[in-house]
């Protein structure tokens, strides 16, 4: 079991690099990544068995190599050659010097792409998960995924996109995009959208390491840093957020003995770094926001004050629906729950907000504590409606019973 682990983060790392390595040789992503997912689930199969090689980019390169020049032995494939221009120009690497991951990472994050393809081609190209993994973890068919993949490397080529980093002046809203998808990935598995399960412990973990990889190759970012922390410090309370049946249990109301400390100490470092390096970015706020809850021994010793300032910056730093609506948590938790409820009332006519449960939720959070508990059940039963999460649905449901 232990090898079979060490093979399998060794694959995780190795993939981009190795899908780098052929793009900058052979060009055409389309069928390099194709060729290494192929090679990927050879290794998984042979290396347990019989052994790690001396050098395992080089197996890998050499292996997805023989799988292209197969493909590119067929006809139609030779005419597909022929009439197509590469998708990006090739040029020399070598196996033991060129790590293209961070080119990677941006390219199955370009702004052609959907979320969702987004999404499921940096799980694939840069995670290294297999087609199935991933479309378990979004809960859809696999042969459904397989289509959004082979869709988004379509989209990507037709694009023109080139196997380099963006240049200078795009670079800041290229990395916002990776920033955003690495994040709807640790989202996903921290709260699934859908299904019987309230995480998904492999995702977090995956958007935690390719977070912490993406900090290894872009050092001076702070907002990577900052989101960096934000994970560890969100994902600290994960044992402690279901009960042994599990069941939701809401952060007032976690036994903080179980947070993880040495989680919280990394994400607080971190935070306090990039907020002390420059510019405050959202990630950063967000992080320091989580880092004021870690840090308070119990629910009722957390500085809500401290939080509802925080709020206020990340209100104009990054102003949106979901700011608003955590920010009427903290105002409510301040200055009473009425005064949450009429900020949170500016949010009925949001469009962004009406297919979700979170604001039926929040209004019922802030109706039952100012004691109008009718409403407050009726608004904890419209939330469960909305979700397609069976433990908050369950979880909800339980509070409207409640106030019988």
């Amino acid at each position: 079991m232990k090898d079979d682990r060490q093979v399998e983060a060794l694959l995780r790392e190795l993939a981009p690099q190795v899908i780098g390595l052929l793009v900058r040789k052979h060009g055409q992503f389309d069928a390099c990544e194709d060729a290494v997912q192929e090679a990927l689930l050879s290794a998984a199969q042979q290396w347990p068995e019989q052994g790690i090689p001396d050098s395992p980019k080089s197996w890998l390169a050499t292996v997805a190599t023989r799988r292209l020049v197969d493909e590119w032995r067929s006809e139609s494939a030779r005419r597909r050659r022929e009439e197509n221009d590469a998708l990006m120009a090739p040029a020399p690497a070598t196996v033991s010097d060129s790590d293209d991951t961070l080119t990677v990472l941006f390219l199955c994050c370009h702004p052609s792409l959907s979320p969702p393809s987004q999404l499921a081609l940096t799980l694939r190209a840069v995670g290294g998960l297999t087609t199935g993994e991933i479309a378990n973890a979004f809960l859809v068919p696999e042969s459904t995924l397989a289509q959004r993949i082979s869709r988004a490397k379509q989209t990507i080529k037709k694009a023109g996109a080139e196997f380099v980093l963006p240049p200078a002046g795009e670079l800041a809203e290229r990395l916002r995009v990776v920033l955003q998808v690495l994040y709807l990935i640790f989202n996903e598995g921290y709260t699934t959208s859908g299904g019987p399960d309230l995480h998904r412990a492999d995702l977090t973990a995956e958007a935690i390491r390719l977070t912490r990889l993406l900090r290894r190759l872009m050092p001076d970012e702070d907002e990577v840093t900052g989101l960096l922390a934000l994970m560890l410090l969100t994902d600290a309370r994960r044992a402690a957020r279901a009960g042994a049946d599990g069941s939701l249990v809401p952060l007032a109301e976690q036994d903080r003995s179980r947070w993880n400390a040495e989680m919280i100490a990394e994400g607080v470092s971190l935070v306090s770094e990039a907020l002390e390096a420059g510019p405050v970015g959202p990630y950063q706020v967000q992080a320091a926001i989580a880092a004021v809850h870690d840090e308070a021994p119990t629910a009722d010793d957390t500085d809500w004050s401290q939080i509802l300032a925080l709020y206020d910056v990340l209100e104009k730093v990054s102003p949106g629906p979901v700011v608003t609506l955590n920010r009427a948590v903290a105002v409510a938790e301040v200055n009473g729950p009425e005064a949450g409820l009429e900020l949170l009332a500016t949010l009925d006519d949001d469009s962004r907000m009406s297919q979700t449960h979170r604001l039926d939720s929040v209004r019922g959070h802030l109706l039952e504590l100012a004691g109008d508990t009718g409403s407050a059940r009726e608004a904890y039963l419209r939330a469960a409606g909305k979700t397609a999460s069976e433990p908050e649905k369950q979880y909800l449901t339980r509070r409207a019973e409640r106030l019988i």
